[in-house]
């Protein structure tokens, strides 16, 4: 019998374990884990006219013509198959002496399947599609025995293959390991299959592999989806009940305080969601056991001033909080709007100071000596109640006096260790934990990648924010070109602002930075080689000044600027010393200056679709209404332009999250880069089976409730030490 743990070379040796190592396939389980794509059958042939090039594909079709032809140069002969769908049509080319063989064994009217890599060559006036010495197997008529006896099911499996590797060499290894599998106990309780009418996980491999009809393949499906959902959940349940035995420090909120003078002194009423969150927050603060909740909400919808709300809470009770920004941009901004908002309550010790007041400290890489030992000083001394950083808070020799909370803003730009290295910092328990995102989440992404967080949303705008109108602006019209330009230049008159953001800085390679210069390009074109380099700042802004926007005063900002320089240009800006900043996406999150009005996107399509809408979200922040220009040279039918149209049709950044989830891949849930590595999720899909989510969760919760450990639930038990590896269960303990 073969084990799900045992490597594939015991299984299907040496050779073919080789090849599908190249899939990332090591044992039996991941094997029978390597899902059909699709199944084709017989009778159905495959559309040619969708197929890509650059993709490895595996078609059905029939053969049309055979011409082979002896040429002068080497190898001297040269076979084309030409194969049909009944409408599109696919070139399969074979060289040399070998190509006599398909030549014999694929005569017109012969059906079968092809495998390899899809190209393009241009033939006449018009562009074909080749496989290059393909793989096939002829399936059709019954002549073969092979082909009726592997090809007996009515559906055949097509697997994603790869170079070498063809679809039915890897059904060839799955039937071998399918029939001698040993699969152990079902992690499943057999309540919980009889309860969601789940057959067995036997019977789901088999169904899945070798289907006899589609019902059966989608009975199969449906169990192994929730195999994904319920093992994780069950991973996450466990996170929370460990989470909730650690030991924190109360911090209560005080009758009289600096959160009391805070809110009094507030120019503005708090938004009725604003209100229920804080209480949330408070309550959370006030437990012996560490807090982990996520606070997310659209673009301005406040969250700010609920984290500064919570801060004052733990400050109030003899504890420090420290926020954690990702760029000095927005720690600059961060520092800058929280000093501004406390007004005397920021300057404890100093002159005009509030009596219940506290201190601001900042620290970032690039600070001057003097500051940064100013800001040490208070931070360990307990002098600043509040700390605001970079990843400089994480260095050893930053201390804190009694960290109580930890407010960590756009977290997804943080990595396990950092966000780990700050937590360290507290003494007597864990600190409490606030995440914070302006990017919405999806709800079933809230269940799964921040599944061990409780979750708060506001989706309630304050009071006085502009509507945003947006456009796409097609690069090729001078008309609407020019007239981008002109409406700067109309809101500059106006005394009011605008940003104009690119892609790339421009002292860099150009293949080397796009979509910014503190983020990777979440959904940008896969295929860049074609095309012109993206924009730069340093490049855009001198024509700019030379030309559309002659007279206006210009500024440029990006993340390789030093930190006072960055500071100086912020400062300017904010004080409508400037009319148009230049910049990347260093002012994606954060920034806020009312008076801005328009932002020019200039290649947009090389963006994803929540860096867009947190970049639109810098306009439109005070009375005047806001105007977003997306420009781009992508074609009107291209996904790039979908993308774009959709981005200007709502403003609704829930809405818009779930489409950049369906068009990016959900990566590894509990992955720490979460890209670049195969996923652990292989059919669930993180939108489209929200309700198995749902229901995985409730039934993950109540099993370990009831059994923490496991113990009654081996094969449960087997199937998470599979999925939580050492790496995993590290980056889990550790989040």
């Amino acid at each position: 019998m073969t084990t799900l743990e045992q490597p594939l070379v015991k299984a299907v040796g040496a050779k073919a374990a080789k090849k599908l190592a190249a899939l990332d396939l090591e044992t039996a389980g991941d094997l029978l884990r390597h899902y059909p794509r699709r199944y084709a059958q017989r009778g159905e042939l495959t559309d040619l006219d969708s197929l890509a090039e650059g993709e490895y594909v595996t078609v059905m079709a029939e053969v049309e013509k055979v011409q082979g032809r002896r040429i002068t140069r080497k190898p001297g002969y040269l076979l084309e198959v030409t194969v049909t769908d009944g409408s599109g049509r696919l070139t399969l080319t074979f060289f040399g002496k070998g190509a006599h063989v398909p030549e014999r064994e694929l005569p017109p009217g012969t059906r079968g399947l092809f495998a390899g890599k899809v190209s393009f060559y241009r033939a006449g006036r018009g562009i074909k599609r080749q496989l290059v010495h393909p793989e096939y197997k002829a399936i059709a008529g019954g002549d073969s025995a092979d082909a009726a006896r592997e090809f007996a099911e009515e559906l055949i499996p097509v697997y994603p293959a790869g170079k070498g590797l063809t679809s039915w060499q890897i059904a060839d290894c799955v039937r071998v390991v399918l029939d001698t599998a040993d699969l152990g106990a079902d992690p499943l309780p057999e309540q919980l299959r009889k309860g969601h009418r789940l057959i067995g996980l036997s019977d789901a491999y088999r169904g899945i592999h070798r289907p006899q009809d589609m019902a059966e393949a989608g009975r199969a499906r449906k169990r192994l989806k929730w195999d994904e959902a319920f093992v994780l959940q069950v991973a996450l349940a466990q996170r929370r009940r460990a989470a909730a035995e650690l030991a924190a420090t109360p911090r209560p909120p005080a009758g009289a305080g600096l959160l009391a003078e805070f809110d009094a002194m507030l120019p503005f009423e708090l938004t009725e969601g604003q209100r229920a969150v804080g209480e949330e927050i408070a309550a959370d603060l006030v437990r012996t056991h560490p807090m982990h909740r996520l606070l997310q909400g659209d673009v301005g919808a406040g969250k700010t001033v609920v984290g500064l709300r919570a801060m004052l809470q733990v400050v109030d009770a003899g504890g420090q909080a420290a926020l954690l920004a990702p760029t000095e941009v927005l720690a600059q901004q961060h520092h800058r709007s929280i000093v501004a908002m406390l007004g005397p309550l920021a300057q404890a010790g100093r002159l005009g100071g509030s009596e219940h007041g506290t201190r601001v400290a900042l620290l970032t890489g690039s600070q001057g000596a003097k500051a940064r030992r100013e800001g040490l000083l208070d931070a360990a001394s307990g002098a600043a109640g509040i700390v605001v950083g970079t990843h400089a808070l994480l260095q050893e020799h930053v201390q804190f006096a009694d960290l109580g909370l930890v407010v960590i803003d756009e977290q997804h730009r943080f990595g396990v260790e950092q966000r780990d290295a700050l937590r360290e910092k507290a003494t007597g328990g864990r600190p409490h934990v606030l995440v914070m995102t302006a990017t919405p989440i999806p709800r079933t992404v809230a269940m799964t990648v921040y599944g061990d967080l409780d979750t708060s949303a506001l989706t309630q705008l304050p009071a006085g924010r502009s509507p945003i109108a947006t456009h796409v602006v097609p690069a090729g019209n001078r008309a609407y070109w020019d007239r981008a330009w002109e409406r700067i230049r109309e809101e500059a008159g106006q005394g009011r602002q605008a940003y104009v953001v690119c892609p790339r800085i421009g002292d860099e390679p150009a293949g080397d930075v796009t979509a910014g210069d503190d983020d990777e390009d979440e959904g940008a074109e896969e295929d860049e080689s074609a095309r012109r380099p993206p924009l730069a700042v340093l490049d855009v802004a001198p024509k700019l000044t030379e030309g559309p926007l002659h007279g206006l005063r210009v500024a440029v900002l990006h993340g390789r600027m030093h930190s006072d320089d960055k500071d100086t240009v912020m400062r300017r800006f904010a004080a409508a010393e400037l009319d148009v900043l230049v910049a990347t996406t260093v002012i994606e999150v954060g920034v806020d200056v009312p008076n801005s009005t328009v932002m020019v996107v200039m290649d947009a399509d090389r963006f994803g679709v929540s860096q867009l809408h947190q970049l639109r979200g810098r306009v439109g922040r005070g009375r005047h209404p806001g105007l977003c220009l997306l420009v781009t040279d992508a074609v009107e039918e291209s996904k790039a332009r979908e993308r774009l149209d959709a981005v200007a049709s709502t403003l609704d950044g829930f809405e818009l999250s779930r489409l950049d989830l369906e068009q990016r891949r959900e990566g590894d849930v509990l992955g720490e880069s979460q890209s670049g590595r195969r996923s652990s999720l292989r059919l669930l899909t993180l939108l489209q089976d929200e309700e198995i989510i749902k229901a995985a969760r409730a039934e993950a919760s109540e099993l370990v409730a009831a059994d923490p450990e496991l113990r009654d639930h081996p094969g449960l038990a087997a199937e998470l030490a599979a999925l939580v590896d050492e790496e995993r269960a590290e980056y889990l303990e550790k989040t």
